[in-house]
């Protein structure tokens, strides 16, 4: 091993320093604020001033906390690897054998000879400031050993009294909630099979009263799509930290001799306010290879405006309507495949229904196409009815265990992806699909839970291998069909993680096109997400899935700040409805660049009644806001509206949005005046503007540009 002892990691405003002394794993001594460029003998400093006080009845030696949490090191916590080998090593104690930074990235690898374990483990800085953590167990003892759970933990100090994550359901995802960060462990499990509504995207831990623009917060995210666990845990020892990782069912980390298990990416921000550690993942992720590199095509998806009734020419004619209106991509929904005429049949079947389409699909693609719009198809691989050729003819690729079915959610169950031949089949039909036609872009579903999600050929736990199984089927579609986008959709947003989104390229953020679900549910996704990866459409005036009516102007301006759609038969739409959404495309497309690359903003006002959110421009020089009235004020005056993110010592002209939409109700003096103000944006900041006031379910928009 080198002799490297404290290593600094600097990015983006973030210090990550790491004691690699040994000869125990590495702990960080510091995550958070830029502490400037330590050298050598600080850096010992450092890690001598941070030296822990054994107090009352502990041990001799108060040990740090590592990233891998040990029990043998006096960690009563929840440990980092939990595992054994048909009941001995049990407990393992990691010694430091080689550590090697190369720039703002650290390998280190130890071993427990006792134990007869090997583990790797990867830290990164990324460019943004995120610290992302990954660790592969590999056994090398000559017997089978078991890994029960293997997690990733960061330290947080002791300011960090709050907790924020978040719960939700089907078309209520993203429920934040807030409590003390006291004594003992908060644990967000999650056995859905699925990444789930009521996951929490971000685990936060804050200083007290933290909000979007101030307080320091530490932030973890759990990149994998299939069961899963974040947590926080404070312990009597004064160490408090934040992690996740796989929630493995038994068995699943059986690792047999020289076997190896990886972990999923453990992702991490710091930031003062939590605009600041949102924008580092939307940083990150826009920094990707894959990330979407054009505009974001206006979408018309037929779901809410056909269902299930597949008629050629009704869905020519809505293509017609879209490319007026100026959407850029058609997807074709649910019911196009074999015995699909209700959700009751039919999935596995992934064969054009030659009694809808006895020509196939080519005439409606042909036309979808010859309108300049690409097409898109939805598909549920991972699904199948019971009502299907499939599930005749091979009942054992269900995931099901202990000579029984798992009760069945949406008349459908799960189909194995860890049984090579059914992965094989769904390849081939998937493939075969996108060789036919001109398809550039599925709607990948995934529509219920999966409950004894088991391997009907082994008798095993399936749901490890079933989310392996997924990734690669994703990967190896798209390196088959360069330039192919795929949608996350999984009854809305029950599946939106950095392990799916390593291999798609947008999400459906919820199955609620109710504008006013989705403005609290896009704030909320957007803490991960930037918007140009988070679906949002234009539905119908009544919602399906809550009765509400709402204009179209709070409707289109809630799909503004998203990856713009349409899911509304707007064939039926009269003529000046269907003018009014054509001008709201058109606005989205000169907004385009400035929502899919700058900076999301939000004010806290403390009130559920009113929200404000907002893109800024990377170079502080144009932004974009809404001020959205949700309920009635409790006033009768939402009073002045800060305007959050610009360069305090620019000054800025302050003007409403000309949108197709109708005037607020009342509108302040200097709408009317004009329509502008000038102020510098240490102004705006502080004191903001007038906004008018509005009926509840109504948006405006305002539009801010530097002058200096």
């Amino acid at each position: 091993m080198s002799n490297i002892k404290v290593l600094q990691l600097r990015s983006a405003g973030v210090s990550l320093v790491l004691d690699c002394s040994g000869p125990a794993l590495p702990s960080v001594l510091h995550w958070g604020a830029d502490l400037g460029a330590l050298d050598e003998a600080a850096l010992a400093d450092l890690r001598r001033g941070a030296g822990a006080v054994q107090a009352g009845n502990g041990l001799d030696d108060n040990l740090p906390v590592a990233i891998i949490p040990e029990y043998s090191a006096g960690w009563f916590g929840l440990p980092g690897l939990n595992g054994h080998r048909d009941g001995h090593d049990f407990s393992a104690s990691f010694q430091l054998t080689a550590v090697e930074q190369t720039g703002n990235t650290l390998k280190v690898q130890a071993s427990d000879q006792q134990a007869g374990l090997k583990v790797d483990l990867t830290i990164e800085l990324t460019d943004s400031g995120l610290v992302r953590a990954k660790a592969e167990l590999t056994n090398t003892g000559v017997s089978a050993y078991t890994v029960d759970g293997l997690v990733l933990a960061l330290p947080v100090p002791t300011e960090a009294t709050e907790l924020l994550d978040m719960t939700g359901r089907h078309i209520g995802e993203r429920v934040p909630q807030r409590h003390a960060f006291t004594q003992g462990a908060h644990i967000r499990d999650n056995r859905r099979g699925r990444t789930g509504a009521d996951a929490t995207l971000l685990l936060i831990a804050g200083t007290r009263g933290f909000d979007f623009g101030t307080g320091e917060i530490w932030a973890v995210h759990t990149a994998w799509s299939g069961n899963h666990r974040s947590y926080a845990e404070r312990g009597m020892s004064g160490y408090a930290v934040i992690g996740g990782g796989e929630l493995l069912l038994p068995g699943e980390g059986r690792l047999e001799a020289q076997g190896s298990y990886a972990t999923p990416w453990i992702y991490g921000s710091y930031g003062v306010g939590l605009d600041r550690v949102s924008t580092r993942f939307h940083e990150y992720l826009r920094a990707r290879e894959t990330h979407p590199k054009t505009d974001r095509p206006v979408v018309l998806n037929t779901w809410e405006a056909v269902y299930f009734d597949l008629d050629l020419d009704k869905l020519k004619a809505l293509a017609d309507a879209a490319a007026e209106v100026g959407a850029e991509r058609f997807v074709l929904d649910d019911g196009w495949f074999r015995g699909r005429r209700d959700d009751h049949a039919g999935l596995g079947d992934w064969y054009v229904d030659e009694g809808i389409w006895p020509k196939g699909l080519h005439l409606l693609v042909d036309h979808v196409t010859g309108l300049g719009l690409q097409f898109g198809l939805w598909v549920e691989p991972e699904m199948v009815n019971p009502d299907s050729d499939l599930a005749r003819e091979h009942p054992d690729w269900i995931l099901a265990t202990g000579n029984r079915m798992p009760p069945t959610a949406r008349h459908q169950q799960g189909l194995n992806l860890g049984i090579l031949e059914a992965y094989d089949y769904l390849l081939e039909r998937l493939d075969s699909l996108l060789n036919e036609y001109d398809i550039s872009y599925l709607k990948w579903d995934h529509n219920r839970d999966f409950v004894d999600g088991g391997n009907q050929q082994t008798g095993t736990a399936g749901i490890h291998e079933q989310t392996l199984g997924v990734y690669r089927l994703l990967d190896e579609l798209k390196r088959r069909h360069p330039g192919l986008e795929i949608e996350s959709c999984s009854s809305g947003g029950a599946r939106v993680d950095l392990g799916i989104l390593e291999r798609t390229d947008r999400v459906w953020g919820s199955d609620s096109n109710d504008a006013l679900e989705r403005q609290k549910i896009q704030r909320w996704t957007q803490l991960l997400l930037p918007p140009e990866l988070i679906g949002c459409h234009v539905g119908p005036p009544k919602a399906h899935t809550t009765g509400r009516t709402q204009n179209l102007a709070f409707r289109a301006t809630t799909a503004l700040f998203g990856h713009f759609g349409i899911e509304w038969d707007i064939t039926a739409a009269t003529p000046e409805e269907r003018a009014e959404l054509a001008g709201w495309v058109a606005l989205h497309k000169e907004l385009r660049p400035l929502l899919h690359t700058g900076r999301v903003v939000r004010a806290d006002r403390g009130s559920d009644d009113f929200l404000l959110h907002g893109v800024v421009a990377q170079d502080g020089s144009r932004a974009v806001y809404s001020a959205v009235q949700i309920a009635q004020s409790v006033t009768s005056d939402v009073g002045r509206v800060r305007l959050p993110g610009l360069d305090p010592n620019r000054t800025y002209r302050v003007g409403k949005v000309a949108t197709p939409g109708p005037e607020p109700r009342n509108s302040a003096p200097w709408w009317v005046d004009g329509g502008r103000v000038e102020l510098n944006g240490a102004a705006l900041a502080a004191v903001g503007v007038q906004v008018p006031a509005q009926w509840p379910e109504n948006a405006i928009l305002l539009e801010v540009h530097a002058i200096d």
